[in-house]
């Protein structure tokens, strides 16, 4: 009998190592920088916007927020902003480029349960270098049977993905703490979309659960995906 499982794909940013955490920190440094101009908020406020706007341009990863800050700053300051800020916030990318690789709780372990029974892969969007660096640096990357770094994350891109290893989205499943880039759009594909909260998402991958799906899983850890793997590959469904 075929089995119900066969494929178990991962998120990288803030499922398997820390990743928000630095752009907060760099934009409390942006809000500094420019407090002579703006409050925080309106600061905050104006670069959601520059960040939204930019995604058909710049796509995801730390360049594109250091594009989208230096134009906020721009705008702020009617063009006024000194150089010197705008060395700071190049700067200021240059070291998120460069952080050190912090897993999160479970990650080695988890893999390690799961390789062997099923395909396991990586899929995460953002800038190529910078995720090809982290994944190489997690010492994670010979783990995985394939890593997939993308643009965005559609249902078509999931489609896509699972096809190209050799299964279906439908005997396929996404783990990830975005509801809107790792659990929606793969249950739309047809497969199973995990949600493993990590702190404040970023706005910008903000979406409604999925709550009617009978694919849709929420764990409140990563080391919980294992037994929900072998209950879905078991029996084809996830029994708490």
């Amino acid at each position: 009998m075929a089995r119900a499982l066969t494929t178990v794909a991962f998120d990288a940013d803030d499922t398997l190592w820390h990743n928000e955490r630095f752009f907060r920190l760099t934009q409390q440094r942006f809000a500094e920088l420019l407090a002579d101009y703006a409050e925080a908020d309106h600061l905050h406020e104006r670069l959601l916007a520059a960040e939204r706007r930019n995604l058909g341009r710049y796509g995801f990863g730390v360049k594109a927020f250091v594009l989208s800050m230096i134009e906020t700053a721009l705008e702020v300051t009617d063009r006024a902003v000194p150089g010197s800020v705008i060395g700071e916030l190049i700067a200021a990318g240059q070291e998120m480029l460069e952080h050190p690789i912090d897993l999160l709780p479970d990650v080695q372990d988890t893999i390690a349960a799961l390789s062997g029974d099923f395909r396991l892969l990586v899929i995460t969007k953002g800038d190529l270098l910078d995720q090809e660096r982290k994944l190489a640096q997690s010492g994670l990357g010979d783990l995985f049977d394939g890593i997939e770094i993308v643009s965005d994350k559609t249902p078509a891109v999931y489609a896509s993905i699972f096809a190209r290893h050799g299964g279906c989205a439908a005997t396929g499943l996404m783990v990830g703490d975005s509801m809107r880039s790792d659990v929606v759009p793969m249950i739309q594909a047809g497969g199973w979309g995990v949600h493993v909260p990590h702190g404040a998402p970023w706005a910008l991958e903000h979406a409604p659960a999925p709550r009617e799906s009978t694919r849709f899983v929420e764990l409140d850890r990563l080391g919980r995906i294992v037994a929900v793997c072998r209950s879905i590959s078991q029996t084809g469904m996830w029994q708490k």
